[in-house]
């Protein structure tokens, strides 16, 4: 007959098949039958660890401890004080499985850097440990303390000689062949989602990596990161609907930031030079693979530089963190590998229009030829749009989907880039870019505008299109404009989304896979 704590941790593991309900019940008079006797592991405030998982195995070399025999060659008792110092391990972490063989067993321990098997003995940890290791539950936290050592089939084990359980799981863990594959309780549950599912704990790792080594990049051009308001008077720096909320302190109405532009130029008004912010900003919009509510934005501003200066900036980061954070500058991602290595193609809105629609809207005059030229692509547009909003809709439906490997798109139209400085050799255009990565667009940048006249204009006409019903445009910001005529020096300005680069960087399918915690429907 099977022991019963086996058949215990198989219904366990079975749970979405069987009465969670009973089997949390069990848990629970698991957990009352310790507390009765004075054994809460709930009261248990700290474990002295001295090891994770992988360190385990990158050391195995110096920790590995080699059990003596006798002259038959059986192993000889051990006790933990035998053991040299150096070579003991104190590792903590969640019981993932358990095989229970008489009087010996073997179990696995998960912590934040993977998994380790366990050997545990009664005549190590005695009689009453023992009895009590055979209660213990499927994602149970527990302590262990032993040495490294190698088993008969050569896997890479801890020998417990001392176990304790740390917290008990009063909830059963998913079936453990199958993991946790329902993708609307991942999102919600991503804390067993991490526990059952190891490629998601690596995206996770990855997505810290990335923002370390911006940091890491940006230190090293003499960038300063700053902080900069989260709730603001005037949302601007980009075309986008904002969240609103009240500030009972002030009785005023206050705007959830959609972008840290506007901000992180007054510090360049102030002289700091070179400055960047990474932070969440939150746009009142739907959610798709690309978009989520709340995001995370990398924006950077560096005076005396141009779009140019930008571009370089932007290819050199792409390049090292792919080769720090992905070890390569080959990237896959779907069925793509992405070439992050050699030079990025550049190319402007109207010739990119030009190579994949053959219409060349630099010998299109007005806006009524424009509209035509949409009317025949069968492309929708509203009576407000002028031809640079014309140009826009048609890269978007002809161009984009056709950027595969990095592509800058430079030198858009002056109605869709409100702050960006106007090209000299163009005044219809701005020096601006975007860059394309597998049809995506990665970052943002200008050669910020900094002349306080042209820019109250645009703004009018920002609070034109306002008036007339665009949600998403921009509103005249004095205290800025107030700003500019402080003077501000030639600049140029880049934002990222975080988010997306981790995306393009995990080879991960949609936002919500590399959000921790992204914006779902709340449950009723």
């Amino acid at each position: 007959m099977a022991d019963n704590n086996q058949q215990n941790n198989q219904q366990n593991n079975n749970a979405p098949q069987e009465d969670v309900g009973r089997l949390r019940q069990v848990r629970r008079d698991k957990l009352a039958e310790l507390q009765a006797q004075g054994r809460d592991p709930f009261q248990i405030v700290k474990y002295d660890q001295t090891h994770h998982t992988q360190q385990v195995r990158d050391n195995f070399d110096t920790l590995e401890f080699v059990v003596p025999v006798d002259e038959e060659g059986k192993a000889l008792p051990v006790a933990l004080s035998d053991v040299p110092a150096e070579k003991v391990v104190s590792l903590a972490g969640r019981m993932m499985s358990k095989r229970v063989m008489g009087k010996a067993s073997f179990a696995g321990l998960q912590d934040r850097d993977g998994r380790l098997q366990l050997y545990v003995s009664r005549n190590d940890i005695g009689d009453e440990a023992y009895a009590d290791f055979k209660k213990m539950d499927i994602g149970d936290i527990i302590g262990v303390k032993g040495f490294a050592f190698r088993t008969k089939t050569g896997e890479i084990s801890i020998h417990v000689k001392e176990l304790t359980l740390l917290s008990k799981s009063l909830m059963p863990l998913p079936e453990k062949f199958h993991g946790l594959t329902d993708t609307e309780i991942r999102y919600r549950q991503r804390y067993v989602d991490l526990v059952m599912n190891p490629d998601v704990m690596e995206t996770f790792k990855k997505r810290s990596a990335i923002i370390r080594e911006i940091r890491n990049f940006l230190a090293g051009r003499d960038f300063i990161e700053v902080e900069t308001p989260m709730l603001v008077e005037n949302a601007g720096g980009a075309a986008a609907r904002p969240f609103f909320t009240h500030y009972n302190a002030l009785d005023e109405e206050r705007k959830l930031r959609i972008s840290l532009e506007l901000y992180l130029k007054r510090l360049i008004v102030g002289g700091m030079e070179r400055v960047f912010e990474i932070g969440r900003v939150f746009r009142n919009e739907g959610t798709d693979t690309r978009h989520n509510p709340e995001f995370t934005l990398m924006e950077l501003y560096q005076a005396y530089t141009d779009y140019e200066g930008m571009m370089e900036l932007t290819e050199s980061m792409f390049r090292y963190l792919a080769e720090k954070v992905c070890g390569t500058t080959q990237i896959p991602y779907g069925d793509h590998i992405i070439d992050l290595g050699k030079p990025f193609e550049r190319l402007t809105m109207n010739d990119a229009i030009k190579k994949y629609t053959g219409i060349d809207f630099d010998t299109v005059k007005t806006d009524e030829e424009a509209k035509t030229l949409a009317k025949e692509k069968g492309i929708e547009f509203e009576d407000r749009h002028t031809k640079g909003d014309i140009i826009n809709l048609f890269f978007e439906e002809f161009c984009e989907e056709n950027l595969i490997q990095p592509t800058f798109i430079m030198d858009h139209p002056l109605a869709i880039s409100p702050l960006t400085k106007k090209k000299p050799s163009d005044p219809e255009k701005v020096e601006r870019f975007e860059l394309f990565i597998n049809t995506w667009e990665m970052c943002n940048a200008y050669s910020e505008l900094n002349d306080p006249i042209d820019q109250r204009e645009r703004f009018a006409a920002q609070d034109a299109n306002a008036a007339a019903g665009d949600e998403e445009a921009e509103h005249t910001d004095e205290d800025f404009l107030n700003a500019l005529e402080i003077g501000m020096p030639p600049t140029g300005g880049i934002g990222y989304g975080i988010d997306r680069l981790t995306m393009l960087l995990t080879n991960s399918a949609g936002i919500r896979d590399v959000l921790l915690f992204p914006t779902l429907k709340s449950q009723k």
